[in-house]
């Protein structure tokens, strides 16, 4: 979708709201497709002393199965937008992602999201921040509480524990 900025790139304080849905759900992260609800988009462009900066919020819920645990998860994201839109790309600009160029006056805001929820994606799909995982003993999830395993002895009192198991 193009969101034409022609009636705000020469007012300064002048305002265009957008709002926009994305299909994602081709998009692989990891092996899986986590995006299978589309992305909403929702924010303004606004001309600062002649910058056109655009800032807003990108939402969507994911489905995914943990990089930890390994157990199916439906989590709600929200990433911010904050980008700038130049008229033309100057070399400086190619190596900054949050910059992007108009078309004859006009965002891409389907690539605008894109790149917003691909770079802020996380490296790793989690149930939830602080998941612990499973033990790399007997794979229990650690999550639903201690496994039974025994804890491995430290390597270095080995010959300490041979003398306690001799007596």
């Amino acid at each position: 979708m193009l969101l034409d900025l022609s009636r705000i790139i020469g007012c300064p304080g002048a305002v265009v709201p957008f709002e926009t849905s994305l299909d994602l759900h081709t998009m692989t992260f990891g092996g899986s497709c986590p995006v299978t609800e589309p992305v909403i988009a929702t924010g303004q462009v606004r001309n600062t002393a002649g910058v056109l900066e655009m800032t807003g919020i990108v939402k969507t819920t994911l489905h995914g199965v943990c990089d930890r645990c390994t157990s199916a998860f439906t989590r709600e994201v929200q990433y911010p937008i904050e980008a700038v839109l130049v008229p033309n790309l100057d070399s400086d600009d190619f190596e900054n992602p949050w910059v992007f160029e108009l078309e004859h006056d006009c965002a891409d805001l389907d690539d605008i999201v894109n790149s917003v929820f691909v770079l802020n994606m996380d490296s790793k799909l989690l149930c939830k921040q602080d998941c612990k995982g499973l033990c790399f003993g007997c794979g229990a999830n650690l999550n639903l509480g201690p496994c039974c395993c025994k804890p491995e002895p430290d390597p270095r009192f080995a010959a300490l524990q041979q003398l306690l198991d001799n007596m």
